[in-house]
Parts: structure tokens; C-alpha cells; sequence
């Protein structure tokens, strides 16, 4: 979890900081295990602890923030809201197809969008036939220049004249494969989803362990990714 960085007040004073320390704030209980207390949040502010208590109680006041029986602050109902409100068509579109795919090849799968330059997970679905597979929580981040979910992202645009080669093998195969370029050992490939003229990029990553399953995924992961187009395709018209 990063500190409230020079960075990060300088965006908030190109805004408004107060605003910018309760949505970090707010992220940071979002990304935390067991919640954080006034005090870890006063240290991630750096301020004194009346002014992160006031931080603290507005979320609070906002259903974006709880309190849980030990004092802790945990995400807020809100968030939930919040979430599903984020590309609901993609995500209804995505849902069932998704849930196929990672029962039928024992992995997870998620959708990546493109975001500020980064491939961003906005939902991710475990398999239910797999003891063992891999877990991570929705919102994780990677490069677009590195990794099968932002190889795919840049794929689905014109070529770039700096692009990763594996973007223009990713071009003509129709899906993106990468192996611990994000994780050690993890293996993902990924394939980007026909969005028409939405201006928004998306993809279908699989990640696993297994290399097995990596090598052949690829098409059915193309498969899995015009699906959903053709399902979005269906909801529009």
C-alpha cells in the first residue's frame, strides 16, 4: 500500500485535497485485508489523527466507508453500487461467458479494460471445477507494454511504432500469451473483445499455472472474447 506520496498531494492540490485524501482513502480500506484503523491512516496521510478521523467519518457518512465490531474502517455498502454501475452492459455480457470458460479450462479468467495507459481486472471469475487455481482481487494493474491482458488491449488498435513485438504476433494469432511477466511462474493469455466504436478497450485474460493449459487456450479464448461481442451486439440492437 503506497503512502501519501509528494505526488499524490501535489494531484490534490491541482484539485482539491481534501477530495483526493478521502478517495485515497477510500482505496485503501478497498485494498486492505482486515480494514485500517484512524491511526494507519493517519500515518498514510501523514496528518494528525483528528483530520484523518474526519476523513474517515465522511466515507462513513457516505455508506462508502464502515466500522466494523473492532474499531477497524471497512469498504462501505455504497461500493458495491458503485461497482456494478462501472460498464454494467460489458460486465452482463461477459458474466456467463466467462463462468463457461473458467469451469471448462480449470482457470480464472478476467476482464481487463484499458485505463490511464494500464490494463485494469474489473471482474474476475473462479473456476468451480479446480481445487487449485490461481485468486487475485478485481482492480489489479499491469503495464499495456507488458503482459497478456495489455498486449491484447493494444492489439485491438493500430499498430504503434513502439509497440512489444508480441503485440503484432498477438494480431495474427487473435489472442495475447505471456509467461511470469507479471507474476513468477503465472501464465496468461488474453484476447481482446470487438467493442465496435464504444472508444472502450477490453479483453478476456485467462491465468494459471499450468502450461498445459496456457498452450492451448488461445482459441477458445478467441472464441470466448467474440462471444461477448456478438451478446453486446445483441443487447444494442
Amino acid at each position: 500500500m503506497r503512502e501519501w506520496s509528494e505526488g499524490m498531494q501535489t494531484k490534490g492540490r491541482d484539485g482539491n485535497q481534501t477530495l483526493a485524501r478521502g478517495l485515497y482513502v477510500m482505496l485503501a480500506i478497498a485494498d486492505s485485508a482486515d480494514g485500517l484503523t484512524i491511526q494507519r491512516v493517519s500515518e498514510l496521510l501523514g496528518v494528525h489523527r483528528s483530520i484523518a478521523y474526519r476523513v474517515l467519518q465522511t466515507l462513513v457518512d457516505f455508506d462508502l466507508a464502515a466500522r466494523s465490531s473492532d474499531g477497524a474502517y471497512i469498504p462501505g455498502a455504497r461500493l458495491a453500487t458503485l461497482a456494478d454501475a462501472y460498464l454494467p452492459a460489458l460486465r452482463d455480457a461477459t458474466g456467463p461467458v466467462m463462468r463457461a470458460l473458467a469451469d471448462r479450462l480449470q482457470s480464472t479468467i478476467s476482464l481487463f479494460v484499458e485505463q490511464g495507459g494500464e490494463a485494469v481486472s474489473i471482474t474476475m471469475t473462479e473456476p468451480t471445477t479446480a481445487p487449485h487455481h490461481l485468486a487475485f482481487r478485481p482492480g489489479m494493474r499491469t503495464p499495456l507494454t507488458r503482459g497478456a491482458a495489455g498486449y491484447a488491449l493494444l492489439a485491438s488498435g493500430p499498430p504503434l511504432p513502439d509497440e512489444p513485438e508480441q503485440v503484432g504476433v498477438a494480431r495474427t494469432l487473435g489472442y495475447a500469451s505471456s509467461h511470469a511477466e507479471i507474476e513468477a511462474g503465472q501464465y496468461a493469455v488474453a484476447a481482446w473483445i470487438p467493442m465496435g466504436a464504444t472508444g472502450t478497450r477490453a479483453c478476456l485474460t485467462l491465468i494459471t499455472y499450468r502450461q498445459d493449459i496456457a498452450d492451448s487456450a488461445g482459441p477458445d479464448i478467441r472464441r470466448a472474447a467474440d462471444e461477448v461481442a456478438r451478446q453486446l451486439s445483441r443487447s444494442v440492437d
